[in-house]
């Protein structure tokens, strides 16, 4: 499994800790789903306002958001791996996220993780059930990772 990370912002600070909770949380996402581990995640830090426009851009939605996925549209190979698709993240919004739900940044970036892999591997929300189905599977991923409200899964 290859993950690329990209920081295209600086309003928050990253520590190394994150890059590697993003590759756990991809990896256990994917050996909950009985995934292949030979992919490609791409994942982006931005700001507000980078995600902001590429909400409106590609969704529609004139606002920031806290993560955007863009899965592939057919599978599509590349040296043996699976480009399963993109992630981005306004590292600005999780930071604001993570002070109103009263955990760490570290904890909101691995959530976000997980619930963008789910996306890329084909879940969504649009109606009660896919979101229940979702959430468990989100939740899952966490527990395994030991990730929980007020530690780094330590």
């Amino acid at each position: 499994m290859e993950v690329y990370i990209d920081n295209r912002q600086d309003k928050v600070q990253i520590e190394e800790e994150i890059n590697i909770i993003i590759e756990k949380v991809a990896r256990e996402v994917l050996s909950l789903e009985n995934a292949s581990l030979d992919c490609e995640i791409s994942v982006s830090f931005v700001d507000n306002e980078e995600i902001r426009e590429l909400n409106r851009e590609y969704r529609g939605v004139d606002k920031d958001t806290d993560v955007l996925s863009f899965p592939m549209e057919d599978e599509f190979v590349v040296e043996g791996l699976i480009l399963l698709g993109d992630i981005i993240i306004s590292l600005e919004r999780a930071l604001e996220q993570s002070k109103d739900f009263g955990h760490s940044l570290y904890r909101e970036v691995a959530y976000l993780t997980a619930h963008s892999i789910f996306h890329l591997l084909g879940y969504d929300h649009m109606d009660e059930e896919e979101k229940n189905i979702m959430r468990e599977k989100e939740k899952e991923v966490m527990k395994r990772l030991r990730i929980f409200k007020d530690n780094k899964g330590e």
